[in-house]
C-alpha cells in the first residue's frame, strides 16, 4: 500500500480551490501523472460524477476510472479503480486566511494480486510524486 499526504497553502479562496479541484478533469493541470482525464457521466460534477484517468509514471500506462464520492466545502474525496489497484485522494481544506486556504492532500494507493509486490518500490515513487504533485497543484490553483 502507497501513503502519502502532503499539507500546504495556496493563495486562494477556500471555495474557488474547491471547485477546481472537485472537477477531476483539471487533474492532467495539478496531477504529475495524469495524461488525460474526461469526464464520462453527463451533467454537473456533483457526487457520483465519474472520469476516465490515463496516467503514466516511470514509464508504466495505467487507465482507471475516478468517482466523487464525498464533495464537501471543506472536503473532497476522489476514489479510482482497475483491476490491479484502487486509489484514494483525500483532500481537505480550510481557510488560512483571507483569500488563503490550506490544503491537506492524502494519497492511498493499494495494489490487488501480483501488483502488490510492487508495493515497496510504488512507496519510494509515489512518496516523490507527492511532492510534484504539491508544487503542481500549487502552482495551477495560484495562476
Amino acid at each position: 500500500m502507497v501513503d502519502v499526504t502532503r499539507t500546504f497553502t495556496v493563495s486562494r479562496a477556500r471555495a474557488d480551490v474547491a471547485a477546481y479541484l472537485r472537477d477531476f478533469a483539471n487533474a492532467t493541470e495539478w496531477d504529475p501523472g495524469t495524461v488525460e482525464c474526461t469526464q464520462s457521466t453527463p451533467g454537473p460534477v456533483a457526487v457520483g460524477t465519474e472520469w476516465n484517468n490515463t496516467s503514466k509514471l516511470y514509464g508504466i500506462s495505467t487507465e482507471l476510472t475516478y468517482r466523487l464520492e464525498v464533495d464537501e466545502p471543506g472536503h473532497i474525496v476522489l476514489r479510482g479503480t482497475n483491476k490491479t489497484a484502487t486509489s484514494i485522494d483525500d483532500i481537505t481544506l480550510s481557510e488560512a486566511g483571507p483569500n488563503s486556504t490550506e490544503i491537506t492532500y492524502h494519497a492511498n494507493i493499494e495494489f490487488n494480486g501480483l501488483a502488490k509486490l510492487a508495493d515497496p518500490l510504488a512507496g519510494v515513487a509515489f512518496e516523490r510524486v507527492g511532492k510534484e504533485t504539491e508544487e503542481q497543484m500549487t502552482a495551477a490553483l495560484q495562476k
